[in-house]
């Protein structure tokens, strides 16, 4: 277990990695039918902040995650990181860099690259570390993971929880502002993700980078959460915002409390009328 650091607040503990979505829109046009995917989102995250964001599948969390990597563009509205312009008018498609990280849910580690090449591999190829540096820095941020002893091993012979782990220690080497999480546990049994989950709070108060996350599981989002974001059925736009007042660091010790309990209820009932909707748009659909 790595030392966590005390803080009185998350704002004193990061400076970057302020993300700001103003009034943007996303419509698709496949064959020409227009599908509005994102509908006048706005939604400010904190620098530090770990950010949930939960609502039915495919009502466009992906596609607001992917906009702020920089995978496609915004139709309408503006997306800023540290008060710095990534897309908007005249530029609708923010450039990917280093500063945006994504993992995405099936994981995408090299199986012929043992696990510290694997995390070194981002460093050496933009050319902002020697590899002597990458691999000292690479074994602390891993032993500070609990990933000690699998330095040298492939992928292929660690568990899918550790191979989380590495992929998301791969994602932290370069000190990005923002680390965008998609659904990265949605395959992994319930134990094994409640491990991850700790690990991910460790990792977190070592690094402090603030954290876009997409999950279906309202137990997680407010276990991890600063913030929890329920979004709308599509098209996606904040619905509810729920400002998770359980102090951190937190560990498994907080589900047993009142509080927890009172806002996993009023996620759920928030979800759930969003759930209904989509399912009901779905039966139309189809």
């Amino acid at each position: 277990m790595i030392e966590i650091p005390s803080f009185q607040n998350i704002e004193d503990a990061a400076l970057k990695g302020a993300i700001s979505i103003r009034d943007v829109v996303k419509i698709y046009d496949p064959k020409g039918l227009a599908v509005m995917a994102v509908d006048h989102c706005s939604l400010e995250i904190s620098p530090g902040e770990i950010c949930m964001i939960v609502g039915p599948s495919g009502c466009g969390k992906t596609t607001l995650l992917k906009a702020i990597a920089g995978f496609h563009e915004i139709s309408s509205g503006e997306i800023l990181l540290d008060n710095k312009f990534l897309c908007g008018p005249g530029q609708l498609k923010a450039k990917p860099g280093p500063d945006r990280v994504v993992v995405f849910q099936n994981g995408a580690l090299f199986p012929w690259k043992t696990n510290i090449e694997n995390v070194i591999f981002g460093p050496i190829m933009q050319g902002t570390m020697s590899r002597p540096i990458a691999l000292e820095k690479a074994r602390q941020m891993m032993a500070d993971s609990g990933l000690i002893g699998v330095e040298d091993s492939y992928p292929g012979e660690i568990s899918s929880g550790m191979r989380r782990r590495v992929e998301i220690v791969r994602a932290l080497m370069n000190e990005p502002s923002v680390l965008l999480l998609d659904e990265p546990y949605r395959a992994l049994d319930s134990l094994t993700k409640s491990v991850m989950h700790e690990a991910l709070l460790q990792i977190y108060y070592k690094n402090k980078t603030t954290i876009f996350f997409i999950t279906h599981d309202i137990d997680e989002a407010i276990f991890l959460g600063h913030k929890v974001v329920v979004m709308t059925t599509r098209p996606c736009k904040p619905k509810k915002i729920l400002e998770v007042d359980i102090p951190h660091p937190r560990d498994y010790s907080v589900l047993t409390s009142r509080r927890y309990r009172e806002l996993i209820e009023e996620t759920i009932d928030s979800v759930h009328e969003e759930a209904e909707k989509a399912f009901a748009a779905g039966e139309k659909e189809g």
